[in-house]
């Protein structure tokens, strides 16, 4: 583990408590690559995944990290860099002001009493009195005045916003057209997703925002003044049938049909990966597959989906075989996390209403050997969600208490992998199905 000073330690707190994603003993690697996102969002510097997880001590390193880690780690954090981070930390144990406050080092009070060093002996001038207190009275109204303002009520009536998709191939731009002249101030923002990185400052005045999403989904976008959500809609951002990307930061690399639709399954070989110069080693990529807005939504209390899949990348730092479905849904997805027997800790599922980190939960059945076709099924019975594995029970969850439907499916493989056989029912009608 890296060996840490309390100044790092209190750096990844503040982080942590940023985040709010739980304690990090719990997060997977998943969240990490997350984490790796958002600092690259917020401070243009990218800290890689493997990084991130030396620092917060999930593999053995016996150094602290570089100067321009500990800079980008206390800029995310909320701090110019590192040096105004450790010394804010210094000014918090000790009670002192810095030195740039140009405050005197001495008050000239007695500690003890808090009185003057000297007692009162002139004579108190009434006339000057009045003056200053008027002055004071009338300072005092007008911070009234400016905080009521500040904190008037925002009335989300007098407030619109609504989104529309250029094309249904991705990348996809995205035109908000809004109108937030209500606003009381010029602190008017769009919010693409439910990821507050993701936020932009617009006018209030304007009417028209155009935001660009590298990769499909349904989204959440919001129109917030300050820190308040005035208005927010659901944004499908679809593909064009099967989509298949490489990811990378800040722009994917997407993957030509041919490259990865065969006509008996999806998959991209590992030469087409290194022909476009992405390393293998000593980080495997996620390939990505998706096919997103094209089929009518599936509720979820009535649904039954199945496939089957292999990772095809075993070598290396790839050894767990790092793998995920996603039942893309109009809310909170349901994913179905699978790896290499060994590795099942690192795992994590939800389930279209939690998180459920294999730190605190036995996922041990979503461990499977991929050398054979792994046969995945998930499907609900109006009570209960069933993840099954080669047939058998691997997970059970309750059903989500709200409404949720399908509308989207999706594969991921650190490294690369393969699928075949899928297929989408609501209530026992196929909706979809390939390969």
């Amino acid at each position: 583990m890296i060996s840490e000073s309390a100044d790092l330690l209190r750096c990844k707190q503040l982080i942590e408590q940023k985040l709010d994603w739980g304690a990090s003993q719990t997060w997977t690697s998943i969240d990490f690559e997350n984490l790796q996102h958002r600092i690259l969002d917020e401070t243009g510097v990218s800290l890689s995944a493997s990084t991130l997880r030396r620092i917060w001590g999930r593999v053995d390193y016996q150094h602290m990290p570089s100067g321009t880690t500990l800079n980008t780690l206390a800029q995310f954090a909320g701090f110019a860099d590192w040096r105004k981070f450790v010394r804010s930390q210094a000014t918090e144990e000790t009670g002192t002001l810095p030195a740039e406050t140009g405050m005197p080092a001495e008050t000239g009070m007695p500690a003890e009493t808090g009185m003057p060093a000297e007692p009162l002996t002139k004579k108190i001038d009434w006339r000057r009195f009045g003056w200053i207190a008027g002055g004071a009275m009338m300072l005092v109204l007008l911070g009234i005045a400016a905080f009521e303002q500040k904190h008037a009520r925002v009335d989300a009536v007098e407030y619109r916003f609504t989104s529309k998709p250029v094309t249904r191939s991705i990348p996809n731009s995205v035109i908000f057209s809004y109108d937030a002249s209500a606003a009381p101030d010029d602190s008017v923002f769009i919010q693409q997703s439910w990821d507050p990185s993701r936020r932009e400052h617009v006018s209030k005045n304007g009417q028209t925002h155009t935001a660009i999403y590298y990769e499909p989904g349904y989204y959440r976008a919001k129109l917030l003044v300050g820190n308040e959500v005035v208005k927010e809609h659901s944004l499908l951002v679809p593909t064009d049938g099967w989509l298949g990307i490489i990811s990378k930061t800040p722009v994917p690399v997407y993957v030509t049909p041919s490259a990865f639709i065969h006509a008996d399954r999806l998959q991209l070989p590992v030469s087409v990966i290194q022909d476009k110069n992405i390393p293998l080693q000593p980080e495997a990529p996620l390939v990505k597959y998706a096919h997103v807005g094209n089929f009518e939504p599936v509720p979820v209390t009535e649904f039954s989906f199945s496939c089957a899949l292999k990772n095809d990348y075993s070598e290396g730092a790839a050894a767990c075989q790092f793998s995920w479905i996603g039942l893309i849904t109009d809310d909170m997805p349901i994913t179905i996390p699978l790896s290499a027997k060994g590795c099942v800790s690192e795992l994590g599922l939800m389930d279209g209403s939690r998180s459920v980190s294999g730190k605190s939960a036995d996922l041990s059945r979503l461990g499977v050997d991929f050398r054979d076709w792994v046969q995945v099924s998930c499907y609900s019975d109006g009570h209960k969600l069933y993840y099954r594995i080669n047939n058998q029970i691997a997970y059970v969850a309750d059903l989500p208490v709200k409404k949720l439907s399908i509308v989207g499916i999706a594969y991921g493989f650190r490294g690369t992998g393969s699928v075949k056989a899928i297929r989408l029912q609501a209530a026992g009608k196929t909706v979809f199905h390939a390969f």
